[in-house]
C-alpha cells in the first residue's frame, strides 16, 4: 500500500475557498486502477494559516505514479481561478509505503516489508 499527501498551509480568511474548491471538483480517482479512498484533513490553526493535507490510498506506488501521469490527473489538477492567494508557499508532497496496518477487531492486518 502506498500514501500519498500533500500539506497545505491556507490563508486563515480563505479556508472556506480552499474547502469549496476542494468539495466541488471531480477529482477522476475513481476511474483509476489501484486508487483505494481519499480523505481531506483539517489539522491545526496558527497564526497565519490553518493546515490542511490531501491523503489519497493507493495499492502500490506504480498505481500512485500511474495516475500522476494520467489524463485524469491532469483533469483533476487543472487551474482553478481564483480573486485571493490561498496558500502560503507551494503543498509539500510526502509519499509512504505502508509497514503495518492495524485495523479494528475482526479486520486483517498485515505486516509489508519495505522495498
Amino acid at each position: 500500500m502506498f500514501i500519498a499527501m500533500n500539506r497545505f498551509k491556507v490563508v486563515k480568511d480563505a479556508t472556506d475557498d480552499f474547502e469549496a474548491v476542494w468539495l466541488g471538483r471531480d477529482s477522476h480517482l475513481g476511474e483509476m486502477p489501484g486508487f483505494v479512498e481519499f480523505h481531506l484533513l483539517r489539522g491545526p490553526e496558527h497564526e497565519d494559516h490553518v493546515l490542511y493535507a490531501s491523503h489519497t490510498i493507493w495499492r502500490s506506488r506504480a498505481d500512485f505514479e500511474a495516475w500522476t501521469r494520467s489524463e485524469q490527473f491532469r483533469k483533476a489538477h487543472g487551474r482553478v481561478p481564483s480573486t485571493k492567494p490561498l496558500y502560503l508557499g507551494h503543498p509539500q508532497f510526502e509519499g509512504f509505503e505502508t509497514i503495518q496496518t492495524v485495523g479494528s477487531p475482526g479486520a486483517n492486518s498485515e505486516r509489508v516489508e519495505a522495498i
